[in-house]
């Protein structure tokens, strides 16, 4: 071992560990489960390079302290104190130079990901912009001669309430309405969802495979987190503040839907599901609900409403008022 040059065998190790934070790398996605959507390998290959940036660390850090102990261990009958060496300027510059070149990498690897799933920038509406879009608090500076304490919440009503908060479209999508846009509205303890433009409302979010889908979100009371971990998703529903997600699912299946925001004392139980349908099942889906939704006597609704669990009654002071039919109540009943 005296013999082989330290230049040789810090090669070595330098070769392990990139072969092991490398293999590292290539097996994160494990702890993942199954991509379902366009930009879950996005979201899984910075993962990826994040796990084999920090095993390698590990190894580096923890081999080196290792090395330091055996080799600068004390040895028998030596009393004497270790060598005061203080000062090393060009190894802190090292060990300085490289984290803030890898903290840099990320950041700008980070923020083209987060392009091209379409992340919003703030304040900008460049690939989401609106005719006509202004900003409620604009609206209410810019309104002349007008009595604040009783316009305001009229102005405030008229104001565009376009999101910029989330993910919108794609680049390859920018400037392009979606195929298919739903509302999604949270409130205690449930997921409502409304297809403008069949006027389904349902409990759970149905979608087809392959299609560009965008959900305008919006929270009733509290702050709840809208979160599909097979699409890589997550956006917050807060009170009055739009966010939005765009997104194409590339898998057919049925996928939980998972309030990530602790919003209350049955926050555990607001739980739905997407379900990912081919065109051809989508479609027959729309039709068939489209009818199932006509407008019913609020007594069957009532009736339908008396029947469901202690957690769904909760619901069913919101329930008239949105014009939920009972074919909804029935399926958000578990």
């Amino acid at each position: 071992m005296e013999q082989i040059p330290g230049s040789i065998l810090t090669l070595a190790a330098g070769v392990v560990i990139t072969l092991l934070s490398l293999w590292a790398s290539q097996q994160s996605h494990l702890f993942f489960p199954e991509q379902a959507s366009e930009i879950a390998p996005l979201v899984d290959n910075l993962f990826g390079i994040m796990v084999g940036i920090a095993v390698a660390f590990f190894f580096v850090v923890q081999g080196a302290i290792v090395y330091f102990m055996i080799r600068y261990r004390q040895r028998p009958g030596d009393e004497e104190d270790g060598s005061p060496i203080r000062e090393n300027l060009p190894l802190e510059a090292f060990w300085t130079a490289i984290p803030a070149i890898i903290v840099i990498f990320l950041g700008i690897y980070s923020v083209d990901i987060f392009q091209q799933m379409g992340g919003f920038n703030p304040g900008d509406h460049a690939g989401h912009a609106m005719v006509g879009h202004k900003h409620s608090a604009a609206v209410v500076a810019q309104a002349p001669d007008m009595n604040m304490t009783s316009d305001v919440p009229m102005l405030l009503a008229q104001a565009d309430t376009s999101a910029e908060v989330g993910f919108g479209a794609s680049p390859e999508n920018v400037g392009k309405p979606p195929d298919v846009m739903v509302d999604v509205a949270g409130m205690q303890y449930a997921w409502i969802f409304t297809y403008p433009d069949s006027g389904i409302i349902s409990g759970e979010l149905h979608i087809p495979v392959g299609q560009d889908v965008q959900l305008n979100i919006s929270a009733k009371d509290v702050i709840h987190s809208f979160w599909v971990p097979q699409f890589r998703l997550k956006q917050d529903a807060i009170p009055g503040i739009p966010t939005e997600l765009r997104f194409k699912a590339t898998k057919p299946g049925a996928y939980p839907v998972v309030c990530a925001e602790l919003c209350g004392g049955y926050h555990g139980s607001m739980r739905t599901r997407v379900i990912a349908h081919t065109p051809e099942d989508y479609q027959a889906w729309v039709q068939q609900n489209t009818v199932a939704n006509a407008p019913q006597e609020s007594p069957v609704l009532l009736a339908q409403a008396a029947s469901m669990t202690p957690e769904n009654r909760m619901v069913a002071g919101h329930i008239h008022q949105m014009g939920i039919t009972p074919e909804t109540l029935a399926q958000l009943h578990p």
